[in-house]
């Protein structure tokens, strides 16, 4: 069977996973600093005008856990999806997940959201195989500073070639699922791209293209 790719945020849930974690590290009393989701929001307006520098986001957002060991943060990421994130992943994305493994397809969530929270949200949708921003181990902790490339934007594409030619793979058939303009080199990329839950801009790339388009909600919205 073919390959079947998922964007994370805004696609399989109804929020960014990177904020709601800063609004988790708020919560837990692990950010002193008022200002601090004042400034990621600020950020998180440059990456929806495509603008924003990824090493600069990773950096802020894990300065806060720079003391914390890597099994510390592991269990943060576990205890916020647990928590806090479940209540925001669609229903239809779940049960599509569902249908495509019954059918033997091989399932891939590539985000460029911070590798310790997107594999804690994959575990709780049943995905195994998970593309993300990876970040360098120091003494057992994370740095704050990426390794590799970042999946995000075109880098999304490099990710994914690296991952098809480690695991002999290929596109063909491959379907990629995402709400997002920073994904359009990748929904380019795939033979089937599916528009889900887009912005006015990709909503409109996609009719004009004769794109697929989902369009969930969660329930009771």
């Amino acid at each position: 069977m073919a390959l079947r790719i998922f964007d994370l945020d805004e696609t399989l849930v109804r929020c960014d996973s990177s904020s709601l974690f800063c609004e988790y590290l708020v919560e837990r009393g692990l950010v002193d600093d008022v200002l601090y989701l004042e400034t990621e929001r600020k950020l998180m307006e440059q990456y929806t005008n495509q603008q924003l520098l990824i090493d600069d986001y990773i950096k802020f957002q894990l300065a806060p856990l720079s003391k914390l060991t890597i099994a510390a943060v592991d269990e943060l990421a576990d205890d916020f999806v647990f928590t806090k994130m479940r209540q925001w992943i669609y229903p239809q994305g779940r049960e599509l997940l569902k249908q495509l493994s019954l059918q033997g397809h091989r399932l891939l969530i590539i985000s460029a959201t911070a590798a310790f929270i997107v594999r804690a949200v994959a575990r709780e949708l049943g995905v195994e195989d998970v593309l993300a921003i990876d970040l360098q181990e120091i003494n057992n902790q994370y740095s704050g500073v990426i390794q590799g490339v970042p999946s995000y934007r075109e880098g999304k594409v490099t990710r994914l070639k690296q991952w098809l030619q480690q695991h002999k793979l290929s596109l063909a058939d491959a379907h990629f699922y995402s709400d997002s303009m920073n994904d359009l080199p990748l929904l380019e990329l795939v033979d089937n791209p599916v528009v889900t839950n887009p912005g006015a801009r990709l909503k409109q790339i996609a009719a004009q293209r004769d794109w697929q388009l989902l369009q969930w909600q969660l329930t009771g919205s």
